[in-house]
């Protein structure tokens, strides 16, 4: 049995959402497939997401000079311990799926904070002699993304950034396996909405049965 974790970044209610809509198909159709394997939802914005700050930092120092875990102060044991659930959380599933919107070129900064907290060295990447190793090599990952105009082709592509990122950062991480269900161009042909989103759904299916 695996564990499948699914990331949702988009404070829209599902019917509202594109990229949550083609979300839920393609879970509705990776149970189908997978009918033994286990979905953890994790909504960031309904998350208790640390940002990495003044607290975190100084918690992270007292630890690596060899004070105790008691030895911290009330908010740096919080955040602290939130981020370690997190990077345990990330670590042990099996596969991610990622649904985020495209938000002025990238996707919501909920997300960027999130992958602040599971980009840990020494539990997602290591150092080496020879630069940072990643250490997620068992995984893989798709990432489910909603687009007003067209980026994936034509003069818009260089814009995209949030695949780019995401896609860069779980490489990082040594994820080898990662795919991209884009559904765009809804803002920019309003009359192709339906063909569009339809279309998308497929992509989305035809992925979940082989993920």
């Amino acid at each position: 049995m695996a564990t499948i974790l699914y990331i949702t970044a988009n404070p829209k209610p599902v019917q509202e959402s594109f990229g949550l809509t083609v979300g839920e198909e393609f879970l509705k159709e990776y149970r189908e497939a997978n009918p033994n394997d286990e979905v953890v939802r994790l909504d960031l914005y309904n998350a208790n997401i640390p940002y990495i700050d003044v607290d975190v930092f100084s918690g992270w120092g007292k630890l690596q000079h060899g004070k105790g875990f008691e030895e911290l102060s009330s908010e740096e044991k919080q955040k602290v311990s939130k981020i370690n659930e997190f990077t345990d959380q990330f670590v042990s599933a099996d596969k991610y799926v990622f649904v985020t919107p495209m938000w002025n070129l990238s996707f919501p900064p909920r997300l960027k904070t999130y992958i602040d907290t599971v980009a840990i060295a020494g539990k997602t990447f290591k150092y080496t002699a020879e630069g940072a190793v990643g250490l997620l090599t068992d995984k893989k990952a798709v990432h489910i993304q909603s687009r007003g105009g067209i980026y994936s082709e034509g003069p818009a592509k260089d814009f995209e950034f949030g695949d780019r990122y995401l896609r860069a950062i779980l490489t990082f991480m040594g994820v080898p396996s990662i795919e991209t269900v884009a559904i765009e161009g809804m803002a920019q042909f309003p009359d192709k909405v339906d063909d569009i989103k339809q279309k998308a759904i497929e992509r989305a299916k035809q992925t979940a049965r082989t993920f």
